[in-house]
């Protein structure tokens, strides 16, 4: 399957997130409520989301995934518990659509690797993946998922 992946430059973007670890499996239930508390946060604010959550992964051990869940804002807000301002590195940046099951991602993590590794960069470690619908009104096959690697400066 072939996929779009670029190189681009990316603005810095401002989030309120949280940080968590979970196992692979509990994913969906972790993202779910995770996103809740950020909307209800963000609503005691007045405030909505500025585009499509996120999830941070900031490795991949799928036993132990270290994630930072969140949405884009418009401006820095304050933290609130668990809930922390927190941002979207900007600059150089490798991208990649997806479209498909979340469990079928892996070639597309595959093809954004080769096409950095090509341009002789070198990605942070840190891969972002920003969601532009719901699997729960979206059928598996249409869910798009844009992946991200931050490029080492």
């Amino acid at each position: 399957m072939p996929f779009t992946c670029e190189i681009k430059e990316l603005p810095v973007q401002q989030a309120l997130s949280v940080r968590t670890r979970s196992p692979v499996e509990n994913l969906p239930n972790v993202i779910g409520q995770t996103y809740g508390t950020i909307i209800q946060y963000m609503s005691e604010l007045g405030e909505q989301p500025a585009g499509a959550p996120f999830v941070a992964y900031y490795n991949m051990d799928m036993t132990d995934l270290d994630l930072e869940i969140g949405f884009p804002v418009n401006r820095e807000l304050p933290g609130k518990g668990v809930v922390q301002p927190s941002r979207i590195p900007g600059g150089r940046t490798g991208t990649c659509m997806y479209t498909g099951p979340y469990q079928e991602i892996a070639p597309a993590y595959d093809a954004l690797a080769k096409l950095i590794a090509e341009k002789g960069l070198e990605p942070t470690g840190v891969a972002y993946e920003i969601y532009y619908n719901s699997p729960m009104d979206t059928e598996p096959s249409k869910l798009q998922t844009l992946i991200l690697f931050p490029i080492k400066s």
